[in-house]
């Protein structure tokens, strides 16, 4: 079985309250986007992870797909696969690559054993995996609350739009993010929010507060990105990766960077 996880952004993303358990309470849309890891899950003797692609720099005893894999193990006994995982979306730069690889694993697993575990089981189960992973068992637009957990479906819609997503190569850690952070209440109601009503002066992301101080480039880059013919410009997640959102296909221009571009 292949499957192919992938990425998401974040429209706007404010803290606002630290939790008695130590987590943050959040606000934000989150969108998913066509930018994918690569995914083969298959029956086997014994387990075995491999991966390609973008080096994962971590055991793979603690990669989220093993982690994953673990936890349906456990808790419903299959026989052993094999996994392997192409690996394409950046890590650490706020595109939830990891939390979408250890959601499909969940997903996969439940269709290749035919195990019928629920949606929101499977949200239960992401949800220890990771505060982003439940986001990516049912995939759609989400408002999302809480510390990443509460969602509700949200009429809010990038069809036909297009992206440039631009990632500096920087890996910031979300502890690195959190790091000097000030929760506030937040003045958007985001269950409300249509894509006529972006605007970089209402709709912002908390974290460029805490991360642009300590990596210049992303601050520049967002400002390139102003520059060119967009109508929204955001860093996504804890970063690093900057997005600019247009109504016209743009042109690549930072050939330094991994850049992409998607029509939504």
């Amino acid at each position: 079985m292949i499957v192919f996880p992938n990425a998401k952004i974040n429209i706007g993303l404010n803290i606002t309250s630290k939790r008695q358990d130590g987590f943050h309470n959040l606000e934000s849309i989150f969108y998913p986007i066509n930018w994918v890891d690569i995914l083969e899950i298959n029956k086997s003797d014994t387990f075995e992870f491999t991966s390609s692609g973008l080096t994962i720099d971590t055991n793979s005893n603690n990669n989220l797909v093993v982690k994953a894999y673990c936890l349906i193990v456990d808790k419903y006994k299959i026989s052993p696969c094999k996994i392997h995982l192409h690996k394409q979306i950046p890590m650490g730069a706020g595109l939830g690559g990891g939390s979408a690889d250890a959601s499909f694993t969940l997903t996969a697993l439940n269709s290749l054993f035919n195990l019928n575990i629920s949606v929101k089981e499977l949200e239960i189960l992401a949800d220890s995996l990771g505060s982003d992973c439940p986001f990516f068992i049912e995939n759609t637009p989400k408002l999302v609350t809480g510390k990443g957990d509460n969602m509700t479906i949200i009429d809010f819609d990038l069809t036909g739009y297009y992206i440039k997503l631009v990632n500096p190569n920087i890996h910031i850690s979300t502890k690195e993010a959190f790091n000097g952070i000030k929760p506030k209440p937040s003045n958007t109601d985001y269950s409300k929010l249509v894509v006529s009503q972006l605007d970089n002066n209402v709709i912002h992301n908390d974290f460029e507060t805490t991360v642009f101080p300590h990596h210049p480039i992303l601050k520049e880059l967002k400002e390139k990105l102003k520059t060119e013919d967009t109508f929204y410009t955001s860093m996504t997640g804890t970063g690093s990766t900057i997005y600019g959102l247009y109504e016209n296909e743009p042109l690549f221009t930072c050939s330094e960077f991994t850049e992409k571009i998607i029509k939504l």
